[in-house]
């Protein structure tokens, strides 16, 4: 099992000194954002991060990211890439650009509920899916889909609907068990058994659920928080457990979008935290 940050969740460092403190804190990879996106001040997850390469110009960028990654002795996870998998043109963009890193794995968004009815959108997504998974094999590299809240593709179950028959050497499920506090919350193990060889990837976060006001009928509303990886809803040992009964061996990628801790403090913390729940449930084997 290797261990990588979702640069997402770094949004203070630029690429040189994320990689810099990654490698420095003992991380096996890391897992490049790669999106426009808009400017902000102060850098924030989604807006100004310095630690995002933009898809416009991306060809131009991907010397100055090999080079910052393999000179750091870092690995990478994948791609973090945000181009819809409609979007064929800049889909094949992060494939090409996959394949020229060696990166091997480039996450591909997928539709979010509400754009046209359930049925109509998985039947789309699934001819996307057919062009995607043949582009990538002609890459040589895998896509990568995320179990995500309000998509088309939140639970293992919905997942081995729209993959189920396509070469899982080209396209695998990223399971989020942060997303799944959220929606799509089913027994990990179950989980894993059904998804079986498209499971891929692996990213961890926490999250928790707390009141937000009162309805006018009087009943309380919900919303929920990003939190450190050891005070949310999900059982990540239980989650590690279950990881280690399916045999998973593959990248474990931190994306910690809580901030009560400082950025170096919190990746720091969370690595020591990955390798002792790693080598708890190896343990109890």
């Amino acid at each position: 099992m290797k261990f990588s940050v979702f640069t997402a969740s770094t949004p203070d460092w630029t690429p040189a000194q994320a990689v810099r403190e990654l490698a420095a804190q003992g991380w096996d990879g890391v897992e490049w954002r790669v999106t426009d996106q808009p400017a902000a001040t102060p850098p924030g997850f989604w807006a100004g991060n310095l630690a995002t390469w933009p898809l416009t110009g991306l060809e131009e960028s991907l010397p100055a990211i090999a080079e910052l990654t393999r000179g750091a002795g870092l690995e990478f996870s994948a791609l973090g890439g945000y181009a819809q998998c409609r979007d064929h043109e800049n889909v094949e963009r992060l494939l090409a650009a996959t394949a020229a890193l060696g990166a091997g794995r480039v996450r591909v968004r997928l539709p979010a509920l509400g754009e046209d009815s359930y049925p109509a959108l998985f039947a789309a997504t699934r001819r996307d899916l057919e062009w995607v998974t043949g582009r990538a094999a002609g890459h040589g590299v895998t896509v990568l889909l995320e179990l995500h809240h309000r998509s088309i593709m939140a639970s293992a179950s919905s997942a081995i609907r729209l993959v189920d028959g396509l070469d899982p050497a080209r396209v695998g499920v990223i399971h989020d068990v942060g997303n799944l506090v959220i929606e799509g919350h089913e027994d990990f193990l179950a989980g894993f058994q059904m998804l079986g060889p498209y499971l891929a990837h692996v990213h961890v976060k926490n999250a928790a659920w707390q009141p937000a006001g009162v309805a006018p009928d009087g009943s309380t509303t919900w919303s929920h928080r990003w939190v450190p990886m050891r005070a949310g809803v999900a059982d990540l040992e239980a989650y590690f457990e279950a990881l280690a009964t399916v045999g998973y061996d593959g990248w474990v990628t931190a994306e910690d979008f809580s901030t009560a801790v400082p950025l170096a403090e919190r990746t720091r913390g969370n690595l020591a935290y990955l390798r002792e729940l790693r080598d708890r449930a190896a343990s109890s084997r």
